[in-house]
């Protein structure tokens, strides 16, 4: 479930940087690249959980889903939250700087 969550984040982040690609002030390859790296990283754990279990692997229990969804979202939102700090330094469109020496100079 990690993988299919993780995968679906970088299918969508790459169709939006996709979109937005001659201009990048977003910075949302960045985004999609964190989303690929993970969605490798569960691939490869989902390999060598599958060499472990067999067709086992493919019968997971009810629970076992659940807490795999949750660590797909939160390792989306922790994605997320990482873009996020990464735009908000690099402030593409000056927003940041602006409120700060509008508050600063009235």
């Amino acid at each position: 479930m990690t993988l299919l969550v993780t995968v679906f984040a970088a299918i969508i982040s790459t169709i939006i940087w996709y979109k937005t690609a001659p201009d990048g002030q977003m910075k949302v390859g960045v985004l999609a690249l964190m989303y690929w790296g993970a969605s490798l990283m569960w691939m490869a754990d989902a390999i060598f959980e599958y060499s472990e279990l067999g067709a086992g692997y493919f019968t997971p229990a009810p629970a076992d889903m659940l807490n795999d969804l949750f660590l797909g979202l939160s390792v989306v939102a922790l994605g997320l939250i990482i873009w996020l700090i990464i735009v908000l330094i690099k402030d593409p469109r000056g927003v940041l700087k602006e409120t700060l020496f509008k508050k600063k100079n009235g």
